[in-house]
């Protein structure tokens, strides 16, 4: 008896998706609940399950197909593949080692994972990371619980194989060989040497490859975003910078006590998120968005914060900023960002935002000219904390500052306001007090 295998309800507003990749292949055995596919909405990834346990009869679409809500992309017959996929899950990859695939990925790989290994030991985020990095784990060494292969392990993997690959140099005249050392260049072949005024051979310059892969609908989504927002949008940027001394101070004065009672790091991002809340009460205007020929004004605050996930920038919103505690905010964005990594985010969790904070700073970014991400109407780009000299009282001292940059939409926000919302978070950050007695 066979099932058929649905496209999933992929939230409000979203009636279609595109089938990023199949995780298995016909004739596979499948245990009831396990992912066999994973598609790619204009927000997120997300995987798709076996109805029952049994065995992949047939794929009905092909990777980078577009589905709609509902629309059967496989079925799987009952039953027939449950025990097998039950042993599957459990053999130690030590007493069964992966051996060479008898079928290839559907994606044309060489250094993609065979299947029978994936099916044996990787669980679904670390087969997403092995196909997104290109490495063969039956070369990886697991330091999971029974040795099995972690995400961890992935990257080391990758970051391994990208420092040991070659150098693609320009293509120059090589130098002169040194006395005693063999010539670099290959002994031309006897047809040539039989013409002295032919030009000799050139130096091989390596391997050049060249790798198309196409963009995913998240891609996809986030270029046209974007580019919608330079388009409709009169967008500007305003600076500042911000003394980091007081908070730095009060996480390293209460960062135990912190997190002995909450369970989670006192981060930067917490003083943050309330000093947008604090300025948003001043300047209201930042936290609007335009609707047709309405400006929405909101007596609430729910932040996007910009995450960086496999796949590309996402944004998970924290609702009711405005109304949490240190410690209830930086446990929601740790909660996200391990969602973001393993690819688990939600529809939900991504849609609705009214301000933007997107941190560059993690990467190492000096100076940004963010883009809103519409409807919204601003944007606070963090950035990298450096020590630079300033002037305190008369006198050139160092300090631990940063750059702020906020990006609006010049149509609702004036500049006059873009600067004041500017100045009061640079105000809270540089005297944290101010976010206790609301000033």
């Amino acid at each position: 008896m066979s099932t058929d295998v649905k496209v999933p309800v992929l939230g409000e507003s979203i009636t279609e998706a595109t089938l990023g990749q199949w995780l298995k292949s016909p004739g596979d055995a499948v245990a009831a609940d396990e992912p066999i596919a994973s598609l790619e909405t204009d927000k997120v990834a997300i995987e798709v399950n076996a109805p029952v346990a049994g065995t992949l009869a047939e794929q009905l679409v092909k990777e980078g197909d577009t589905v709609e809500v509902g629309a059967i992309i496989a079925r799987v017959t009952e039953g027939a593949g449950a025990a097998a996929a039950t042993t599957r899950e459990t053999v130690d990859a030590a007493t069964n080692p992966p051996g060479p695939a008898e079928t290839p990925l559907p994606r044309d790989d060489t250094h993609a994972p065979t299947e029978e290994h994936a099916d044996l030991t990787l669980s679904p985020a670390v087969r997403r990371a092995v196909l997104e990095h290109h490495v063969d784990p039956s070369k990886i060494h697991g330091t999971g619980k029974d040795g099995r292969i972690t995400k961890d392990d992935v990257l080391a993997a990758a970051k391994a194989k990208e420092s040991g690959a070659p150098v693609h140099e320009p293509e120059v005249a090589s130098p002169p060989a040194k006395a005693g050392a063999q010539a670099p260049e290959a002994k031309a072949p006897a047809a040539a040497e039989s013409k002295p005024s032919a030009p000799g051979p050139r130096p091989a310059p390596g391997d050049r490859k060249e790798e198309r892969v196409r963009m995913s609908r998240l891609r996809q989504t986030i270029a046209q975003r974007l580019k919608d927002a330079q388009n409709t949008a009169a967008l500007l940027t305003t600076f500042n910078d911000v003394d980091m001394s007081a908070v730095i101070d009060a996480r390293a004065r209460y960062k135990d006590l912190f997190e002995k009672k909450h369970g989670i790091r006192l981060g930067f991002m917490g003083f943050f998120v309330k000093a947008v809340a604090l300025a948003a009460r001043d300047i209201p205007a930042v936290n609007a968005s335009i609707e047709g020929d309405e400006i929405v004004y909101r007596d609430y605050l729910d932040v996007s914060v910009a995450v960086s996930a496999p796949k590309g920038l996402v944004v998970p919103v924290i609702r009711d900023a405005h109304a949490m505690s240190f410690a209830e905010i930086e446990k929601a964005i740790a909660a996200f960002g391990k969602k973001a990594k393993d690819g688990t985010l939600t529809i939900d969790e991504m849609t609705g935002g009214t301000f933007t904070i997107s941190n560059g700073g993690v990467f190492g970014s000096l100076l940004s000219t963010p883009i809103i991400n519409p409807p919204q109407s601003a944007v606070l780009g963090m950035h990298r904390i450096e020590e630079r000299p300033v002037v305190r009282d008369g006198q050139v001292v160092v300090r631990p500052m940063m750059y702020l940059a906020l990006s609006y939409d010049h149509r609702l926000i004036d500049g006059r306001e873009a600067v004041t919302f500017l100045v009061r978070v640079k105000e809270a950050i540089e005297d944290p007090t101010r976010l206790l007695i609301d000033l």
